[in-house]
Parts: structure tokens; C-alpha cells; sequence
């Protein structure tokens, strides 16, 4: 004992907690929002159009559009996109 207090005198462990909580609560935060988004994502169909692995990384810009609606209509798509005027349009297989 030094100077009158006891050795498992409960506030001395206030501190600890509250940066166990701290770090446990952000920690979910990360893993959460990682899961939520679906990060990461090591493979998407649109790797295997060799244009895309080409130029997407240099100089290109790429436009992904999932058919994930059920008011999604591949062929309006396509021929929207067309009227844009850009150098390709492709429809990427499953």
C-alpha cells in the first residue's frame, strides 16, 4: 500500500478500458464497413477483357454498369452508352 490506497483500487483501470473501447469500436468500424461495401473484392469478371487490364491501370477510364436492377435492360443500355460516342462498348459474360 502507498500512501493509503489499495492494490486493486478500481479507478486506476478506468484509462485502460476506455481505450479498449475506443480501439475495440473502431476496429469494428473498419471491419464493418469493409464487409458492408465488399471490399475486397479480388475478382471481377471485367479482368478477363484484355483491354481493360491493358489500359486500365495507365491511361484509360472504364465504365462498369451490373445488371443488378430488374428494370435493367442490356440492349437500352448498350445503345445509350453508343450515343455517347466511346471507343468500345462490351457486354462482360458472368
Amino acid at each position: 500500500m502507498i500512501g493509503g490506497k489499495p492494490l486493486h483500487s478500481w479507478p486506476n483501470f478506468i484509462p485502460v478500458w476506455f481505450e479498449t473501447t475506443v480501439l475495440g469500436a473502431s476496429l469494428t468500424a473498419v471491419i464493418g464497413m469493409l464487409a458492408l461495401n465488399g471490399l475486397p473484392r479480388p475478382y471481377h469478371p471485367v479482368f478477363n477483357i484484355e483491354r481493360f487490364v491493358d489500359h486500365a491501370q495507365k491511361d484509360k477510364f472504364f465504365l462498369c454498369i451490373e445488371a443488378t436492377d430488374a428494370r435493367f435492360k442490356a440492349e437500352e443500355c448498350k445503345k445509350f452508352l453508343s450515343g455517347l460516342d466511346p471507343v468500345n462498348v462490351w457486354e462482360v459474360p458472368h
